[in-house]
């Protein structure tokens, strides 16, 4: 009686620590891919982390790039037509925006012809688009390379997994093909999310771009209009 009661009590443990799972953590499931797998993950860690910093640095600049000023334009469209050119000018100066500079490109070559004044602003608004487009090319490879970075990560956890497989003849303990499932899995998704971060950010950054030239090209054919 004794002895079935010990044996009762004795079970709910016993059970808890055949039930009990090994769980890992982020850190663990990280860098549990072995070497080859690491160093994929580091590539794909410093490509996460330049992703970030073009994309704050872009919504920032953007942000500034972004100030249109409907007073700007009245007081330019105003100046020119009292043919105050200098005042014009340091008001294009004093708004330092894209297109204001495109504007003061414009004023500069008034008394040229209409195709000159035409040219030098469009020279000067593929200058000002070259400018808000900084990085963007890097983010764009960004997000074709990323993926493509993880699914070499997955190759290289497939080799191992299958040389593990071939070294141990017909002995194939699952434990020891895990560091190769895990690289093989691992940078997959690692990659996959890099790649689709960068991805969005593209073409989040693309269409604030769009809305800009939108901006300056209704600035110039109004500016243009007006002096023609």
């Amino acid at each position: 009686m004794i002895d079935t009661l010990n044996q009762k009590s004795s079970n709910p443990a016993d059970s808890l620590d055949l039930i009990q799972e090994k769980t890992l953590s982020i850190i663990e499931l990280i860098t549990s891919g072995g070497t080859g797998g690491n160093i994929i993950m580091i590539v794909l860690g410093i490509l996460s982390v330049f992703t970030i910093y073009i994309l704050i640095e872009r919504i920032f600049s953007l942000k500034n790039a972004n100030k249109e000023s409907e007073d700007f334009l009245e007081e330019i469209h105003t100046l020119v037509k009292e043919k105050k050119y200098n005042e014009a000018i340091i008001a294009c100066k004093e708004e330092n925006s894209n297109i204001s500079r495109m504007i003061e490109k414009g004023i500069k070559r008034i008394d040229k012809s209409f195709n000159e004044i035409h040219s030098a602003m469009e020279n000067q608004g593929k200058i000002e688009v070259n400018k808000l487009e900084h990085n963007l090319t890097n983010l764009a490879t960004i997000s074709g390379a990323a993926p493509m970075i993880g699914f070499l990560g997955t190759v290289i956890g497939m080799i191992l997994a299958f040389h593990d497989m071939a070294s141990a003849g017909g002995n194939i303990d699952v434990e020891m093909l895990s560091k190769g499932i895990y690289t093989a899995m691992i940078t997959t998704v690692a990659g996959l999310t890099v790649g689709i971060i960068s991805y969005i950010s593209y073409n989040f950054l693309l269409s604030k771009i769009d809305k800009i030239i939108f901006s300056m090209e209704n600035a110039s054919s109004e500016f243009l209009d007006n002096i023609e």
